[in-house]
């Protein structure tokens, strides 16, 4: 009777445990989600941004949503892409940021890229939340010192 009990209460309190730390997210788990873009000009919602974690450990995200998914009756595709063989890649679903590390001392998430489907170019990229609902992100070109790039805060979508 005695080992029934100790089995028990040691399993309940395994149980617990678990709840525990699988209710911790760490740092670095906390830029996962779906982020709103904003064109510059209307203040309109532009597109949604799904950031996920690979099995990798680094951090992605592609686009999940567009507010104008088509143009002239079809899918809009990426057709800047300056590799002719995905200029009939679908936006939605195409991969924006790729192989982004967090850095724990700076709070930001860096050595990653952002492609801008408009142009067609990929430029240096890190990230940092402000607060839990904004994401700062700056693309560069070069080193980020250099100031040559341009800084966008995204929203999370709700």
């Amino acid at each position: 009777m005695k080992k029934t009990s100790l089995l028990l209460c040691l399993m309940g309190l395994l149980g617990l445990m678990g709840t525990a730390v699988y209710a911790q997210t760490p740092a670095a788990d906390k830029i996962l989600g779906v982020y709103s873009t904003f064109n510059e000009d209307t203040g309109l919602e532009n597109s949604r941004i799904q950031i996920f974690k690979a099995t990798n450990g680094k951090y992605y995200g592609k686009i999940i949503w567009l507010k104008e998914p088509n143009e002239n009756e079809k899918p809009k595709v990426d057709d800047q892409n300056p590799d002719k063989a995905l200029q009939n890649k679908p936006i939605i679903g195409l991969q924006l940021l790729k192989a982004f590390v967090y850095d724990e001392k700076s709070g930001e998430w860096k050595d990653g890229s952002i492609y801008d489907p408009d142009n067609g170019k990929t430029y240096n990229c890190f990230m940092k939340l402000d607060g839990d609902k904004h994401l700062k992100i700056r693309g560069f070109i070069g080193k980020a010192w250099m100031g040559l790039g341009r800084t966008t805060t995204w929203t999370r979508y709700e």
